[in-house]
């Protein structure tokens, strides 16, 4: 019997018209198919992973423009940034924090900037005042909505996971806790900014109703990190790629796409020189 080849499979993320902005992302090694090999010899390694991955409909999202990029945080928290236009003077603004606050940190580490940290869940609370936290860092007990009063968190369904979620979750419904949420815009005008250099966002399914409203709005962050849910139930794909249709409307360009296809980086237009949004 022939021996199973192995061989590495390279998808281009960009086109050959416009080189700069071509990403190449490798997919895991795996054995190309002979007449003599039966199925359990065909996929050996990782089967439901890699055949998930080659089943599972995609974005189809690609980058637009090519920037210089950073990553921050940990393998779990871990974010791809743009540098552009970050000091020590910049404001950010992190969504949902949960116990990892390590790409934060890693932001006031590097740039010496503020970072506003949004997360009114009880267990992330009670974390955080563990922590010995640098005085660029700053704890906003409430969470973000397209709206100001308060919501309904259904907390996860592995109780050992720190994320509640706003929408609808009936396996904890009967444990849900009700919350402070705030728009942006009201957020914004407590604390005194007029402008947000980047907003992190991470808010297990609210993100889509969170940026209709900014966009409904004059505000316009200069970078935008999303990580959409459309994995979760009742969400799906078509609800991602229309926030991402509206995002572009409004200006937003995407440097940056996670393997997953969860993570996005965006940034306005207006931060852009005219060589970059060539």
């Amino acid at each position: 019997m022939a021996s199973p080849r192995a061989v590495g499979v390279l998808i281009g993320l960009g086109t050959t018209a416009n080189p700069s902005v071509t990403a190449l992302r490798s997919m895991p090694f795996m054995p190309i198919a002979t007449a003599e090999m039966g199925l359990s010899q065909l996929i050996p390694q990782r089967p439901r992973a890699i055949i998930k991955r080659w089943l599972t409909p995609t974005l189809g999202a690609r980058p637009q423009v090519c920037l210089p990029r950073q990553t921050h945080g940990s393998l779990d928290g871990l974010w791809c940034i743009s540098p552009r236009g970050l000091s020590e003077s910049s404001i950010v603004y992190s969504l949902g924090v949960g116990t990892d606050i390590s790409f934060d940190l890693s932001l006031i580490e590097v740039f010496g900037l503020n970072v506003w940290a949004f997360d009114p869940t009880p267990k992330s609370l009670q974390w955080l005042q563990g922590q010995t936290l640098p005085d660029e860092f700053h704890i906003v007990p409430a969470g973000i909505a397209d709206y100001d009063g308060e919501a309904t968190f259904a907390p996860p369904i592995d109780p050992q996971h720190v994320s509640h979620t706003m929408l609808d979750r009936p396996a904890t419904a009967s444990q849900a806790i009700t919350v402070p949420v705030k728009t942006l815009n009201t957020i914004m005008r407590e604390l005194g900014h007029s402008r947000i250099d980047l907003l992190k966002m991470d808010i297990e399914g609210a993100e889509y109703a969170v940026l209709d409203a900014m966009l409904a709005s004059t505000l316009r962050p200069a970078q935008l990190l999303v990580e959409f849910h459309h994995r979760f139930p009742g969400v799906g794909l078509n609800r991602t790629k229309q926030a991402l249709r509206k995002l572009n409307a409004a200006g937003y360009r995407l440097f940056h796409v996670s393997e997953s296809e969860m993570e996005f980086g965006f940034l306005h237009e207006s931060s852009l020189d005219a060589e970059v949004r060539r």
